[in-house]
C-alpha cells in the first residue's frame, strides 16, 4: 500500500490583546500556510460562529476540497476516454446540520458541474464519468454521506 503524506500550518492572527478570555474577545482570523506554496489563505469561521465574511472559513475549503479533488479526476478520466472538455466550472453546495451541543456535521454535499466538450456524441459518457470521478475521489470516499451531482454538459 502507497502513502502519501501532506503538511500544512496554521496560524491564529485573531489575539486582539486579550487572547481568548471569553467568547467575543478574540477574533477567528488565521492564516493557513502550505509548504513552498505562493499564496497564504486567509481565514476565519462562518459569521454565524464570530467570523469574518470576507475570509475562507472550513466549511468552504471543505466544499472547495471536494469540487478540486472531483474535477481533479473528472478531467483525468476524461482524458483517458479521448473526451475533449475545454471548461469546466462548478458552484458546490453543502449543509451543515447543527446536532446537539454545539456538534455540527455536513449532512448533504451537491457538486454542480459546468463541463463544456467538443464532440456530441460523448454527452452522455461525459456525464456518466462523473459518478466514476466520485469513486476515485479521495475526498468523497472519506465523508460519512453521498456527495450528489447535477452536471450539465453541453458543446463548446
Amino acid at each position: 500500500m502507497k502513502e502519501h503524506q501532506y503538511q500544512i500550518d496554521i496560524e491564529w492572527t485573531g489575539n486582539e490583546g486579550s487572547g481568548t478570555q471569553d467568547y467575543t474577545s478574540y477574533s477567528r482570523a488565521h492564516a493557513i500556510h502550505g509548504v513552498d506554496k505562493y499564496q497564504k489563505i486567509l481565514g476565519s469561521s462562518d459569521p454565524a460562529f464570530r467570523g469574518d465574511s470576507s475570509r475562507y472559513n472550513p466549511e468552504d475549503l471543505f466544499l472547495s476540497s471536494l469540487s478540486s479533488c472531483h474535477m481533479l479526476w473528472y478531467l483525468h478520466l476524461c482524458s483517458i476516454h479521448k473526451i475533449v472538455v475545454t471548461e469546466y466550472s462548478d458552484r458546490a453546495t453543502g449543509i451543515m446540520t447543527e446536532v446537539e451541543n454545539g456538534i455540527s456535521k455536513f449532512t448533504a454535499v451537491r457538486l454542480n458541474p459546468k463541463v463544456k466538450i467538443t464532440d456530441p456524441k460523448r454527452i452522455k459518457q461525459a456525464n456518466e464519468l462523473h459518478e466514476k470521478a466520485n469513486s476515485m475521489c479521495f475526498i468523497a470516499n472519506s465523508c460519512n454521506f453521498k456527495v450528489e451531482h447535477s452536471p450539465l454538459t453541453e458543446l463548446c
